[in-house]
This record gives C-alpha cells, sequence and structure tokens, in this order.
C-alpha cells in the first residue's frame, strides 16, 4: 500500500511538473539550436561539428570521438581536419551584432567586421588566432601546411601625443566640422547644376578616369605556415593559390601592383619541401582554373594574353607546364588539330588530370557572336522570340542563360601525343569519366532530339553512348533511356534501368554486349506503390563492388547482387530478410570519397520497419560474409553518417520527434547482432552533443502513427501529435496538415521555427492543438477526390475520439497541400477554418503556365507527375475543371487564409488572384497574404517570423475564440503599409 501511494505521488508530481511547463512563443526561434557541419578525423579519434541558433552566434566543437576531450570555439566555422589527423584549421566570424552594426551604418566590405583564422592541435586547449583572413586551403592527401591568404589591410593609425593634444583635437574636430559643411554645400550645388543639365564633377571625373591604371584588384599577402613548427613564409600580392592533393606543391598566381607600371601578374611554382620558387608565367590578362596532377609533377592551366587588353572576345589557350621547364609550354588553342573549327579553349571548365596523370581532362566551348557596342542601348529594341522549332521554351532558355554561355565540351590530350581529342559535342553533350580519368571508355549521354517533349513529360529521354577516350569514337548502345543510367568503377560496363521492361541492363564496353541482368528476380525493382500515372520510378541501385564483379540493386525491402555479366543468377543479399519483415534495407555511404565496395570491408546498413516506422543499423562483413541477420530497431532516425578513412569509427546524427539530432560516435563492428545492448543510448555508441537543453521547458510533443478506414474502404495511416500534457479529459481543437505522405516521418524531429509556409508544429501542439498529418493515396484523374477521401475521412474518424473538438477543427497546406485545401473547402463545411497557401485555383490556366523559377512548362506536372490527370486539356477539359477549386468557389463557406507572394516561381501568383476575387465577389470570409519579392516559400526569416505570428493568430481566432487581430478584422490598408502591420487585438489607434 505504502508503494502505491509513493507510485500515486510520484505520478501526480510528474503530471504536475508537465502542466507547469511554458507554452512555446514565437520568441524562441533565434535560439533553437542544430548540428550544422561535421567532420571526424582520419584516425577516428576526434570530431570536429558546429552548433548553431537559427539566428546569432554560433559555436564550433572540438571533441573526441570517446568524448574524453572538448573544445569548444566561438563563432568558429568551415573547419577542416589535417591529413595527419593532428590538427583543426577554422575560421571565425566576427560577432552577429558587429556585422549586423555595420549593415545598419552601411559601412563598406574593407571597413566591415573580417573573419579570423583559428589553429588548434587535438587534445589541446591553446587556439592561435588570425585576423583579417579570406581563405585558407589544406592539402587534401598530405600534411604538414597551411596555406592562408590575407584580407586588405586596415592603415594604421598612429596617434601621436603631445603636451598641447587637446587643443590640436578641438582644431581637428572644428576642420571636421567644416568640411562636413562644405560638402553639404557642394552636393546643394551638384543638385542645382543637375537640374540645369550641367555637372560640377566633369572635369573630376576626366581627371580620375586619366589616373587608373587598371580596373584589376590587387592581390594581397599570402602565408604559408608549417602546422608543427609554426615557421612562416609570405607572398605579396597573391590573388589566387592552389595545393596539389599530397601537399608538395603549391600554385601562386600574384597580381600587378597598381602603384608600379612595369609590374606584371604571374604564375608561380612553390616546391614545399625545398622552398624553391619558379616561375610558370608571367605578363597574361587573366589565368585560371589550375589543375596538379595528385603527384604534384605537372600542371596545366588556361590564360589569356591579348595584348588589347579591352578586346570583346577574349581566346583563352591551354597550357602546360613541369619542373625543369623555363616556363609554361602552350598545349593547345583553337587552331590546334583536333579541335572543330567555331570551338575554342573554354575558360569555364575545371582542368584535370587523371589519376595516373596520363591523360589531361580540359574543355571547349562554342566561339560566340559578341555583342555590337556601337549600338545605343535605348535605341535597340528589346524582346523575347519564340519559336517551334526551339529545343527549350524562351523562358527555360533565359534561365539556363548563364549555363549556356559557360557550356563547356570535354576534351582530352593523351599523355601519347599533343593530339587534341574532343570527346563530347552538341550530338553527346555530356560525357561520364570512369576509373578517376584512367579508364579506356567513358559513358556519353544526350538529350538532343527529346527536348521538346519534356514540356509534357519532362522524362529526362537520353540516348547512350560508350565513348572511347583514345581516339574519340563513340557508339549508340541505347536510344530512348530514362536518366538511371552509369558507368562503373573501371569502365566495364554501363548500367542503365528500363522504366519500360522494369530491369537492369548493362553493357559490355569490351563485347558490346546488352544483358538483362535481373529478369530472373521475381521481386518487383520499381516503387509498386507509385500512384502517378507513368511508369513507375525504380528503387535504385546501392553500387559496384570492387574491380566490377558485381553490382547491387535494391528493391522496395532488399538487396540484390547481381552479375554485370548476367552469368551468375542474382541473389538476394539480405536474404529476403526485408520483404519478409516488411524492412527496407539501405547502404550507407559513410566514407564518400569510396568509388566502389572492397571485397573485405564491412559495410553497414540502414533498416527501416515500415510498419512500426522504426530504424535500426546492421553491419555485413564482405571478407567473411557473415550474414546481415536480424536488426535492432528503435524509435530513431539515422541520418548523416561519415566514417573516419582509417579506421572504423563512425559518425552520426540520431534524432526523433522529442529529442533533437545530436551528434554520436561508434565502432562499425558495434552494430551487430552480438549484443542486445542496442540504440544510441547503449554501450554500441557514445553521444557526443546535448542541444536544445532549454526543451525540458516547454510543453512539447508526442508522435503516435494512427490508422484508419477511409471513405473508399481502405487503411490509411498518419501522424498524430498530441501536447506533452495531453489531458484525455479535455476537448482540444484539430490542424490537419497534409501535403503527399508523411507517416513514415514518425520520428522526425521538428524544429519550432519561423516557418516557410506551412504550421510548425511544435507550436500549435505546445500551445494546445492537436495536430494531424494524414497520407494521401491517389488514383488517376481525381486528386481533389482523392485528397477528400483521405482528409475529410481522417477527420471524420478523428470526432470519434472524446478528446476532439469536433466544431473547431482546420486544414492546412502549402503548394499542392494548399491546392487540397482550396479543393476541400468547396466540398465539405466541416471545418471551422483553412489555410491555403501558393494554391492552384484553375487548372485550366495553370496548365499552360511557366514554371517561372526554372522556366519550364507546367503541362508535365498536370499530365504525368504530381496533379495526376493523366491527360491533356484539350483532350480532356472536363478533368481539369473537375478538379478546380475556382468553379466550385460559390461552395465555399468555410473562413479562408491564403498566401500567395508575387514572385512565385512554381505556382503562378495570378492563381491565388483568381481564388481570392472569386471568394471576395461572391462574399466570403477570405484574406490573402502577398509577401513582396518572396518566392514560393518564403526566404527572409522577418517575413517568416511575421507569417508564423499570423498565422498563430488566424487559427487562435476560429479555434479557440481569441479577438481577432486588425488584419483580421479590418485589413491593412495601402496608405498604412510599413506603417501599421494590424497585429494588434485592439481597435486601431486613430491619429
Amino acid at each position: 500500500m505504502r508503494k502505491f501511494f509513493l507510485l500515486k505521488g510520484i505520478l501526480f508530481m510528474s503530471c504536475f511538473v508537465a502542466a507547469q511547463k511554458k507554452p512555446l512563443d514565437h520568441t524562441v526561434y533565434d535560439g533553437w539550436q542544430t548540428i550544422g557541419e561535421r567532420a571526424i578525423s582520419n584516425d577516428g579519434r576526434f570530431v570536429v561539428y558546429s552548433i548553431n541558433p537559427q539566428e546569432g552566434d554560433g559555436t564550433l566543437i572540438i571533441q573526441a570521438s570517446d568524448n574524453s576531450y572538448k573544445k569548444e570555439i566561438a563563432r568558429g566555422y568551415s573547419a577542416s581536419i589535417s591529413e595527419d589527423s593532428r590538427y583543426i584549421v577554422f575560421r571565425i566570424k566576427p560577432y552577429f551584432k558587429d556585422v549586423r552594426d555595420a549593415r545598419i551604418k552601411k559601412k563598406s566590405p574593407d571597413q566591415s567586421p573580417k573573419d579570423s583564422l583559428g589553429i588548434i592541435a587535438f587534445g589541446k586547449d591553446s587556439v592561435l588566432k588570425i585576423p583579417r583572413v579570406k581563405s585558407y586551403k589544406l592539402p587534401e592527401k598530405g600534411s604538414g601546411w597551411l596555406a592562408y591568404h590575407l584580407d586588405k589591410s586596415l592603415p594604421e593609425i598612429k596617434p601621436v601625443l603631445q603636451p598641447d593634444s587637446l587643443t590640436r583635437l578641438n582644431n581637428l574636430l572644428r576642420m571636421a566640422d567644416s568640411l562636413v559643411a562644405i560638402a553639404d554645400s557642394l552636393r546643394h550645388t551638384a543638385g542645382e547644376a543637375k537640374a540645369k543639365g550641367l555637372s560640377i564633377l566633369q572635369p573630376a571625373k576626366k581627371e580620375v578616369k586619366s589616373a587608373k591604371i587598371s580596373d584589376d584588384e590587387e592581390g594581397t599577402d599570402l602565408v604559408v605556415r608549417n602546422l608543427a613548427s609554426g615557421e612562416e613564409k609570405k607572398y605579396k600580392l597573391v590573388s589566387d593559390y592552389y595545393f596539389n592533393k599530397k601537399g608538395n606543391v603549391l600554385i601562386i598566381e600574384t597580381s600587378h601592383k597598381n602603384s608600379d607600371s612595369l609590374s606584371a601578374a604571374a604564375v608561380l611554382w612553390l616546391n614545399i619541401a625545398s622552398k624553391k620558387l619558379d616561375t610558370v608565367m608571367k605578363k597574361f590578362n587573366d589565368a585560371k582554373n589550375y589543375a596538379l596532377d595528385e603527384e604534384g609533377t605537372q600542371l596545366a592551366f588556361i590564360a589569356e594574353r591579348d595584348s588589347v587588353t579591352k578586346a570583346i572576345r577574349k581566346f583563352y589557350k591551354l597550357w602546360y607546364y613541369k619542373p625543369g621547364m623555363d616556363s609554361a609550354q602552350l598545349k593547345a588553342d583553337r587552331t590546334t588539330a583536333g579541335i572543330v573549327k567555331g570551338l575554342t579553349i573554354s575558360p569555364d571548365f575545371n582542368n584535370n588530370f587523371s589519376k595516373d596523370g596520363k591523360k589531361l581532362y580540359f574543355g571547349l566551348s562554342p566561339i560566340r557572336q559578341p555583342k555590337d557596342t556601337s549600338l545605343i542601348d535605348f535605341e535597340t529594341a528589346r524582346l523575347d522570340i519564340w519559336h517551334y522549332n526551339d529545343d527549350y521554351l524562351q523562358p527555360q532558355q533565359l534561365v539556363q542563360l548563364s549555363a549556356e554561355l559557360k557550356r563547356s565540351y570535354l576534351a582530352v590530350i593523351n599523355e601519347a601525343g599533343n593530339k587534341v581529342v574532343p570527346l563530347a559535342d552538341e550530338d553527346c553533350e555530356k560525357v561520364m569519366l570512369s576509373s578517376e580519368g584512367n579508364g579506356l571508355y567513358a559513358l556519353g549521354r544526350s538529350t538532343k532530339g527529346y527536348r521538346v517533349q519534356q514540356q509534357w513529360e519532362q522524362a529526362g529521354i537520353e540516348k547512350l553512348y560508350a565513348v572511347n577516350i583514345q581516339d574519340g569514337s563513340r557508339k549508340l548502345i541505347k536510344d530512348k533511356v530514362r536518366s538511371s543510367e552509369s558507368i562503373s568503377p573501371t569502365g566495364k560496363f554501363i548500367l542503365w534501368y528500363d522504366w519500360k521492361q522494369k530491369n537492369w541492363f548493362t553493357y559490355n564496353t569490351a563485347t558490346s554486349a546488352i544483358v538483362n541482368i535481373t529478369t530472373s528476380i521475381k521481386q518487383p525493382l520499381f516503387d509498386e506503390e507509385d500512384d502517378h500515372p507513368d511508369d513507375p520510378p525504380p528503387h535504385g541501385s546501392m553500387g559496384w563492388q570492387e574491380s566490377d564483379k558485381y553490382v547491387y540493386v535494391y528493391d522496395k525491402y532488399d538487396i540484390w547482387k547481381c552479375d554485370p555479366t548476367g552469368v551468375e543468377a542474382p541473389v538476394n543479399f539480405t536474404a529476403g530478410n526485408g520483404r519478409k519483415n516488411s524492412w527496407t534495407y539501405r547502404y550507407v555511404l559513410a566514407d564518400h570519397e569510396s568509388k566502389f565496395i572492397t571485397d573485405t570491408q564491412s559495410i553497414t546498413l540502414t533498416v527501416f520497419d515500415n510498419i512500426s516506422k522504426k530504424n535500426g543499423l546492421c553491419t555485413y562483413n564482405m571478407a567473411l560474409r557473415k550474414p546481415v541477420g536480424i536488426p535492432f530497431l528503435f524509435p530513431l532516425n539515422y541520418t548523416a553518417f561519415i566514417k573516419a578513412r582509417n579506421s572504423s569509427t563512425l559518425m552520426f546524427s540520431a534524432e526523433s520527434y522529442d529529442r533533437p539530432a545530436d551528434i554520436y560516435t561508434g565502432e562499425i563492428k558495434h552494430f551487430s547482432n552480438s549484443s542486445k545492448t542496442g540504440g544510441t543510448d547503449s554501450a554500441v555508441s557514445v553521444k557526443l552533443s546535448a542541444i536544445n537543453p532549454q526543451q525540458n521547458n516547454y510543453n512539447w510533443l508526442t508522435a503516435q502513427l494512427m490508422h484508419w478506414k477511409m471513405f473508399d474502404g481502405k487503411t490509411s495511416e498518419g501522424i498524430l501529435y498530441k501536447p506533452e500534457n495531453f489531458d484525455s479529459t479535455k476537448k482540444y481543437p484539430v490542424i490537419l496538415y497534409f501535403y503527399e505522405r508523411d507517416a513514415d516521418n514518425l520520428f522526425d524531429y521538428i524544429n519550432p521555427q519561423p516557418v516557410r509556409a506551412s504550421i510548425n508544429i511544435p507550436y500549435f501542439v505546445s500551445n494546445g492543438y492537436l495536430v494531424f498529418d494524414p497520407n494521401i493515396y491517389y488514383k488517376t484523374g481525381q486528386p481533389g477526390e482523392d485528397a477528400y477521401n483521405s482528409v475529410v475521412s481522417a477527420a471524420k474518424w478523428l470526432e470519434k475520439f472524446k478528446w476532439i473538438d469536433s466544431t473547431k477543427m482546420a486544414i492546412q497546406g502549402h503548394s499542392w497541400g494548399g491546392y487540397q485545401v482550396a479543393y476541400l473547402v468547396t466540398r465539405t463545411n466541416m471545418f471551422a477554418a483553412a489555410e491555403a497557401g501558393a494554391p492552384v485555383a484553375n487548372m485550366t490556366s495553370a496548365y499552360g503556365g511557366i514554371r517561372w523559377g526554372t522556366g519550364i512548362s507546367r503541362q508535365f506536372q498536370y499530365e504525368h507527375s504530381q496533379t495526376r490527370l493523366g491527360t491533356s486539356l484539350w483532350q480532356k477539359p472536363e478533368v481539369f475543371i473537375k478538379n478546380s477549386p475556382l468553379f466550385r468557389a460559390d461552395k465555399v463557406n468555410t473562413p479562408l487564409l491564403m498566401m500567395h507572394n508575387d514572385a512565385d516561381g512554381a505556382v503562378p501568383w495570378y492563381q491565388g488572384i483568381e481564388y481570392f476575387t472569386a471568394l471576395r465577389r461572391l462574399g466570403k470570409k477570405v484574406w490573402m497574404m502577398q509577401y513582396n519579392g518572396e518566392d514560393h516559400g518564403l526566404l527572409e526569416r522577418r517575413n517568416r517570423k511575421d507569417w508564423s505570428t499570423r498565422l498563430g493568430q488566424f487559427f487562435d481566432h476560429f479555434l479557440k475564440g481569441a479577438p481577432a487581430a486588425e488584419w483580421i478584422r479590418e485589413g491593412v490598408p495601402a496608405v498604412l503599409k510599413g506603417v501599421d502591420w494590424g497585429l494588434e487585438t485592439g481597435e486601431r489607434k486613430v491619429f
């Protein structure tokens, strides 16, 4: 009995504590933290990661992977770990408040606060800080050296104090006041002169122009530092610099000195070990795209040396250098044999050597017609010409204009000679190399001939070619392939998925044989739950085994090991455990430098339970061929895996709906079935971070997977979010938020933050709402009714619970969710309020529109993609009308809030206007928020905070009976724009 009362008392106290927790409010957002950048040392002993508030100063954390050491760096970011795992180098931001003040005071970039550089030895406490550093570089695969580039130095002011310094200071202040008065007078005189068509500044302008030497920015100091000894060497007037991968060579580009007309830009070769500095090239207008081979024995770059520096056309040339040469030698220009007339050396391609250094890859670009600078701008026509034969619509051409002007076609120079071998051209615009450039064959791809139909299909149809690197010859492998192709690591095979035949195929580059390698697999390798009116997509591939021995592909649940030659039958790598238990196995690419799966490594797999939504980790030892076995599953999500290069230590994040995504480390071998400790709170892993401790002070949420029968008799699932202090004896208002299917995200952590578009679930739940997110399932031609079947059936099901206030239910969604909200309020009056963000109201007008963000036509998404109509407008106009909320606007009785911004590039802004004006005419309660210059979702934080506040006010008024804010009650007239935001709930003041 005593134990019973003790337990009862504990439960009472815990409920009391939960009840005392504060609800979230809009002031908490800025300080809410997330993990940003992250890295692990090659030996696995140390990790580095950043903890960033949503607004303000972040912190860089340097920590031992066993938690035995920790160092915090205020405002640290952009960290790199040295190859030998001994040092970490990072940048340090100025204080957030100082940057903000500089923006308020409109300080110039030179006068604004600058970054510092920080260097620390792992395990040590002291930090070396170097001010005004604009960049730094560490060798990718070499250790011991660091190069950092200093920003412009501010002029030093050294006041000399004299006995009469106070008098002199007063005189200087009086002189400054006089100068200000003179400046004001000059501005006034200039204004009068300008009004009369004169300019008192004209002579001064001429003088400045004639005295100007160059528009180019002068270089600044570069420092090369030995990390162990601290020895430093400074190089002047540096404009750019590059290490080779192993860090034994540093290329330094210097600028001319503005005050010295005889000085010239130069490219220098620094041998790190000997400190010998050689001149590669002098006297050029521009040099860039430096490529060093991995061993640091050769350099290639492009340079433009035209004596006419203001030439309209600039022709770059490819240069080559290796130690021992007097200077760089010309390797290729537009006249070199092999380069087709009309092409030249591309200034926009990142040149590179093959891994073995025997091939030099560079780009060729079309010679463009120069603009006629003699034409007067205000006398020439400005227009876009749309033509039916254009590959791409004009808006898409304009969006892609910058990329098109920088288009480069891959070419190569082999070690055997200086002949240029073009590998790509307008008929095969993309080429994917194999074996890090060493391979004999490459994969060529082209969309030419299939670009127009992307207007209504957007399927990415391509032709596939096998391209010979030696002579540039190409062979057509397959026509009309949807983009899912790749080339094997060594280049022996080209792999693709055939969407029609629903199988994976390989092409043998040596024998030209094409083989269906998955024909004997009886399980579907495509998404069998895909409900778009199109061929279903594949589940994808896991990657290749060493030496191209096997390729691994996915079905929904399991992994299949396939012989690329088709000789061996496919083997279920996960032994069918996935489909048997409704688990989905997926490979973790933790080592992002890995090109293939080796025969000796242990690979990590994630395991997702499709029923419970829990997750787990398990391993497979490729050498011992130990089975994957039965994983341990936890109510967590695992993400952001990074493996140490030289150890089995893994760095990752784990989260759940009630715990933020924190950093953990563990040994991969521990994620096995030999122990039942499991989970991230056990011995298999070490928790390193603990962000957002303030969450414990607030009424947080719980998440529960729910199932119900829809109107069509099928079972659906969704997530019900309840407050931590949920009381089943109370009645709660409910907001149904939805998009398509979110139930698999049951264990996602949701940050409280000012939202871009949709409701912030933690905020509303913490403030006494329930939020339900139902899955939606579609059939072709009826997306509106499918939303009704899923969402309204969920709402009707929720009404049965005694803790639901069925008179205070609302719906909210954005974009596709916004369309569904706009449709649902024409079909039911059961909701007390609704918010539709960027909704399509009229599919007949939206169908022919443009997605301005990409410039592509919207037709494809109505016929084959998200809208799922499966037809064109002229084939079945009734389908478009039936699914358009606009044509049923007279049926709306639900108070409707919309947000549709005037720079929306995804859903045309006029869609919101069409719906708003129709509802307004019909006398319906409707509001529309139009954030100026904002796109599909809000980007500016000030606008996101405003929208979050208004969403709260809107639902609080209609679901909780809170007083209506001014903008709800009266709106905000244009004369008060920027003066009164209408957020107050009292009567508007009259002045």
